[in-house]
């Protein structure tokens, strides 16, 4: 049975990313630029803090980092559309590039669905990285303008992320959270596909 004394301090903050969405999709409505960037700001600081929190209170889950996942990706979102809207002019420029970049993030999600019915919760070094600079990127982009350093480096981070974790999800026969990455998944005896 579903019940909210279930979730812990860290699924929480978790949680705000999700209830947000609809609120900063509002401020984009609304043509609020500096009140959606601020609050996308809140949800990128509470994505830094559940992963902490869960680690250092030892209250870590399966459930946790799906639910961490989830909350990422919809954020991730939110700032795309934020992105898109707010600076249309930096997104025609660069349409062409940011589709070569995104098509793998779908097949990688697509490989996901079909194999586990979910999305990955990796959690890599990579992914991390990756989330950061997009995070930066965005920010920047709509607190004062496009940085095309940012945003090379987002692209080319957020693609070797996103091939190491279709090498995991061929890895990993069952769903796993919380790999380091390609290193450490070879390493990890215990969830890790047996080989021939």
């Amino acid at each position: 049975m579903f019940t909210f004394k279930n979730f812990n301090i860290a699924d929480w903050f978790s949680f705000y990313r999700i209830f947000a969405a609809p609120f900063l999709l509002f401020f984009i409505l609304f043509d609020a630029q500096l009140i959606f960037t601020l609050f996308l700001l809140i949800s990128y600081l509470t994505d830094a803090i559940d992963g902490y929190l869960a680690r250092k209170m030892n209250i870590t889950s399966a459930r946790g980092s799906q639910l961490d996942s989830f909350g990422d990706q919809i954020t991730l979102i939110i700032g795309l559309i934020g992105l898109f809207y707010f600076e249309a002019d930096f997104i025609q420029k660069n349409l062409i590039l940011i589709v070569v970049a995104f098509t793998p993030y779908l097949l990688q999600m697509s490989i996901a669905y079909l194999k586990y019915g979910k999305a990955t919760a990796f959690h890599t070094y990579l992914a991390k990285l990756s989330a950061v600079l997009q995070s930066v990127f965005i920010l920047w982009a709509l607190f004062f303008s496009p940085e095309y350093s940012l945003f090379y480096s987002m692209i080319v981070i957020g693609l070797l992320e996103t091939f190491e974790e279709i090498i995991l999800i061929f890895m990993y026969d069952n769903w796993a959270s919380d790999v380091k990455g390609i290193y450490w998944a070879l390493r990890d005896k215990r969830r890790l596909k047996k080989k021939l």
